[in-house]
């Protein structure tokens, strides 16, 4: 598990700031370090405003090209993976980093210990024809049996039973954290997308905000959140705290914060798609530029041409046409602050999936959820 952090003062909610915040485990209400849950869901943002960015040529392409990180994930995971359905149909895994350096540093509070860690995972399934997703949440606490993995070092990893899912992506990086939802799901991931807490607090702010209607008074001294009730249009700093609250709403697990994160999400697609980015050159370059720095991306996305070209897929999903799940869990009879996957119920999801059939409504019926289902909406 990551180590305790210390928040650092900041007030997001009315005063627009934010910092480090404590976490709760489960049910219990166990303080622990603050999770840095929520922060890949800039991605799909970044993936969506970065096809803008190659309306320029030359210097201003180049830029753009080079602020874009990548990774080499089919090389360190070989041959051995799940068959790649041929129905026209594309799965990406998309995590949130929350390394302590950089500017990270400030926003996510504690050591810089160098290391990087992973709350929370998405599997993004875009359907054939592209015009409707599933996003299935995948909660870090969730106890699973780790394969053995090779990073992009070429450093093997030893397999692991009992471990908390968030373990592979600290032990292995990335494309250890890819082999595991692999192995879960027996879904082969196309492609990989990450963002950090700097990239996803600027480029909500970059976008004017995101508006949201909170239908109860959210207050969580813990990641300085404190929202009324009624609409908001949040700034960066507000939307990080709110991705990241877990005291303020619900049962205070982890899994009331994924409920919140989905909601916001959908309230994120829906402002990207109303805001005038062709009115204004400079705000435009401005988005393309912050959206590049703030992803990793596999090496097949690795260039603006090509992330470019994955992200015009994109544009036409809606939020109404965004089903968004947790997979299936039920809390760990021997430790309330852990879950365990519900199998028969989880193999509905990676079964829809992979056929490319909407998920069915049976798979998510009676499984654990954290309590905080429309607190947050769209406004």
């Amino acid at each position: 598990m990551a180590a305790e952090s210390t928040p650092e003062p900041g007030t997001p909610g009315e005063a627009g700031t934010t910092s480090g915040a404590g976490g709760w485990d489960g049910p219990r209400h166990r303080k622990e370090r603050g999770s840095r849950k929520g922060l890949l869901i800039a991605a799909w943002m970044a993936a969506g405003v970065v096809v803008l960015g190659g309306t320029g040529a030359g210097y201003l392409y180049f830029k753009l090209n080079g602020n874009i990180k990548s990774v080499d994930i089919d090389q360190a995971l070989g041959t051995d993976r799940p068959t790649k359905p041929d129905n026209g149909s594309e799965n990406i895994l998309v995590l949130g980093s929350d390394t302590r350096s950089g500017a990270n540093k400030k926003l996510g509070g504690g050591a810089d210990d160098g290391s990087a860690r992973s709350d929370t995972a998405m599997v993004i399934h875009v359907y054939e024809g592209h015009r409707k997703a599933s996003v299935v949440s995948i909660p870090r606490d969730t106890l699973i049996d780790r394969p053995a993995c090779t990073d992009t070092q070429g450093v093997t990893h030893d397999a692991a039973s009992d471990v908390m899912f968030n373990s592979a992506y600290s032990t292995g990086g990335a494309a250890c954290a890819v082999k595991t939802v692999e192995a879960i799901s027996g879904v082969r991931m196309d492609h990989y997308l990450e963002v950090d807490f700097a990239g996803f607090e600027k480029l909500v702010d970059e976008l004017g905000g995101v508006q949201v209607t909170t239908t109860k008074a959210i207050k969580d001294p813990d990641s300085h959140l404190n929202l009324k009730a009624g609409t908001h249009t949040l700034t960066g700093a507000q939307a990080l705290g709110l991705v990241r609250t877990r005291h303020g709403v619900g049962d205070g697990s982890d899994l009331g914060r994924i409920q919140l994160q989905q909601a916001f999400i959908k309230a994120l697609v829906d402002q990207v798609k109303h805001i005038g980015l062709f009115t204004s050159g400079t705000k435009l370059y401005d988005l393309a530029n912050t959206a590049t720095k703030a992803v990793t991306t596999d090496s097949d996305l690795g260039s603006l041409n090509a992330l470019m070209s994955f992200a015009n897929g994109l544009k036409s999903i809606s939020a109404d046409n965004m089903n968004m799940v947790t997979m299936p869990v039920r809390y760990d009879p021997s430790n309330l602050n852990r879950v365990i996957v519900s199998e028969a119920k989880a193999e509905q999801v990676w079964t829809a999936l992979k056929n490319d059939r909407p998920i069915p409504k049976t798979a998510t019926e009676g499984t654990a959820t954290g309590e905080a289902a429309g607190v947050v909406t769209s406004s």
